[in-house]
C-alpha cells in the first residue's frame, strides 16, 4: 500500500483538494494510472491490492471514496464493499472487467454508487470521482438545511432531511444515487424524464455513453422500492408512477 500526501506544484488547489480516494486494484499498470490522474486532480492517495488490503486501509484512513476492482485475491470487491460499507458508509465507484449487467446489479445491490466497465478513459473516471464527492457534500447539505415536509406519493415516502424512504411504512435503505436518482423522478411525477436527463441531473455527467448507467441504478431501484412505480418509456426514459389523484 502507499499514501501518498501530493502538492499542487503551485497551482491552485482543485474541487479535489485533501480528499481521500483509496484505489483497490490488483493490476499495478492500472493501479499507478489511476493514481497518476487522480493525484494530478489534486487528490490524496492510497493503494490496496487485494480484498483482506482493502478493508485494513479504509478502516484506517478513513477515506472519502474507494474505487474497487471487482476481481481481487484474498476476497473479491463485492465482500470489500460489504464490510467496508458496515464499518461506515463511503461511497464507491465499482470497476468491472466484464460487461455484464448481473455483476453491475449485485455491486449496486451492495452498496456501490456507480461502476464503471474496463477499459475507461481516465479523464471520465477522474469526472465520476468528482461527481461522487459532490454528491456525498449536496447529502451532507440536506441533512443539515431541512426541507419543509415530507413528499408522500401514495405508499411511498421520501424524507429530504433524513434522505431516508419508506414503503408501506417500512424503511427502505438506497444509496446516495438511489435516493438521489428517485428524488429526481419523484419532483415530476408520471412525466417522462430521458436517460440523458437522468445523467445530467443525477450524474452531472453529459456523455450519452453513460446512458446504461442510468439502467442499472433503475433496476437496482425497482428492486428496492418495487419494479411497479418506475415505469419505462421504451425508446425514451423512465417515469415514477403514483397514484391517480
Amino acid at each position: 500500500m502507499e499514501q501518498t500526501h501530493t502538492t499542487h506544484n503551485g497551482v491552485a488547489a482543485t474541487p479535489g483538494a485533501q480528499r481521500r480516494v483509496l484505489v483497490v486494484e490488483d493490476d499495478p499498470t492500472i493501479v499507478d494510472a489511476i493514481s497518476a490522474r487522480l493525484r494530478a486532480e489534486g487528490f490524496l492517495v492510497q493503494t490496496a491490492l487485494d480484498g483482506p488490503a482493502a478493508v485494513d486501509a479504509a478502516e484506517a484512513w478513513q477515506p472519502d471514496l474507494m474505487v474497487l476492482d471487482i476481481m481481487l485475491p484474498g476476497f473479491d470487491g463485492l465482500e470489500v464493499c460489504r464490510r467496508v460499507q458496515a464499518q461506515r458508509p463511503v461511497p464507491v465507484l465499482m470497476l468491472t472487467a466484464r460487461d455484464d449487467e448481473t455483476d453491475m446489479l449485485v455491486g449496486l445491490g451492495v452498496g456501490a454508487d456507480d461502476y464503471m466497465t474496463k477499459p475507461f478513459s481516465m479523464r471520465e473516471l477522474a469526472a465520476r470521482v468528482h461527481v461522487l464527492l459532490r454528491r456525498v457534500e449536496r447529502a451532507a447539505l440536506a441533512a443539515v438545511t431541512p426541507r419543509s415536509g415530507i413528499l408522500r406519493l401514495g405508499e411511498l415516502e421520501i424524507d429530504h432531511a433524513q434522505r431516508r424512504v419508506r414503503v408501506r411504512a417500512d424503511d427502505v435503505h438506497l444509496t446516495p444515487t438511489e435516493f438521489d436518482l428517485l428524488v429526481c423522478l419523484a419532483n415530476t411525477p408520471r412525466a417522462v424524464l430521458s436517460r440523458e436527463q437522468l445523467l445530467a441531473e443525477v450524474w452531472d455527467w453529459a456523455d450519452a455513453s453513460g446512458t446504461r448507467t442510468v439502467d442499472s441504478h433503475i433496476k437496482a431501484l425497482r428492486r428496492k422500492i418495487g419494479a411497479e412505480r418506475i415505469r419505462t418509456v421504451h425508446g425514451v426514459g423512465y417515469a415514477l408512477e403514483t397514484p391517480a389523484p
